[in-house]
């Protein structure tokens, strides 16, 4: 009885001062804020019992962050954002969207599928002989030579890190039993099966076509399926254990995260960058929630100029926007 009525007052109290604080602008509070309201205001002894049945704590916390309208609307220069919180206890909430469908290029955020196939098809302690092949592909991230012998695992971290186009066709090619036809195929079936309706792929790389091919033969996907891409990769901690490393020596070279904002802004979880001319700048970053509500999913795709300072942006946006 004294934690029921202790609650009742509480929710009663919480109430009144909401009321205080943001009488002035309760027509224009979200519908979130305005049934939370609602029910503060005409069931408190409903609330009371339903809450009594669960932990008080947990109670509290599953309270989804509200948005502040007196903090302006977020403008962004990109072609399609989504910002999703992910509570402790299962729950999502999207902080910011903009043209969370559409299919776009993805560049090398292609690679998370790539990894997501590796880990789900490949022995990690397999060794691969680099050839001259991979080693012709675009770029030298990863710093590969002919002839060097790696594990799959110690090749992810050049996939990962400094988005290794060599390291990718290695992967994709030089695994007994594979080619890149055959782990294409096994890239689009994991996209399938994750449920990602607007994500399809032509390579393991994210590359964009050779000048001899169409241009549509690019991969493609929305910021909503990377999001549900990178929550399923939220349960292998290899994954984020190289996506949160800024620098490592590794097969006698050092390797650098092309992540930039890396020891530059805090609650870090770990990103994936990508970039080509038709995809312009990609982004994805996990983030720590504020007053530790979870962890944040951010994708940006089509930045024309500075995926960086567009996502320290969005986050600053959502940890001013929201009431956490």
């Amino acid at each position: 009885m004294t934690f029921t009525k202790n609650l009742s007052f509480f929710l009663i109290s919480l109430f009144i001062v909401s009321c205080a604080t943001y009488g002035a602008n309760f027509l224009n509070q979200d519908l979130e804020k305005f049934f939370l309201g609602r029910q503060f205001a005409y069931n408190p002894q409903i609330l009371a019992a339903e809450a009594n049945q669960m932990e008080f704590a947990q109670f509290i916390r599953d309270i989804k962050p509200l948005r502040d309208n007196t903090v302006a609307d977020l403008e962004i220069n990109a072609k399609a954002v989504i910002s999703i919180l992910l509570n402790d206890h299962g729950g999502e909430k999207v902080l910011f969207e903009k043209n969370p469908e559409e299919a776009l290029p993805i560049a090398s955020l292609s690679k998370l599928t790539t990894v997501d196939v590796i880990l789900k098809n490949y022995d990690l302690t397999k060794e691969i002989v680099i050839t001259k092949e991979a080693v012709s592909q675009e770029e030298n991230f990863g710093k590969l030579k002919v002839d060097d012998v790696l594990t799959v695992e110690q090749l992810l971290y050049p996939l990962l890190m400094e988005s290794s186009n060599d390291a990718a066709f290695a992967l994709a090619n030089d695994y007994d039993g594979v080619d890149e036809k055959v782990f294409v195929e096994m890239m689009n079936e994991d996209a399938r099966d994750l449920g990602l309706n607007n994500t399809h792929f032509v390579n393991s790389s994210g590359l964009d076509p050779s000048e001899t091919e169409p241009k549509e033969k690019i991969n493609v996907s929305s910021a909503r399926d990377l999001s549900q891409l990178t929550k399923y990769l939220l349960k292998t901690p290899l994954v984020w254990e190289i996506l949160s490393t800024p620098k490592i020596i590794l097969y006698g070279e050092t390797l650098v995260s092309t992540n930039k904002l890396l020891g530059v802004m805090p609650g870090i979880i770990g990103g994936k960058t990508g970039y080509t001319d038709t995809a312009l700048g990609c982004f994805v970053l996990v983030t720590e929630a504020p007053n530790s509500k979870g962890q944040i999913i951010n994708i940006i795709l089509g930045t024309p100029n500075d995926r960086f300072g567009e996502m320290k942006k969005l986050i600053n946006w959502t940890d001013q926007a929201y009431q956490w």
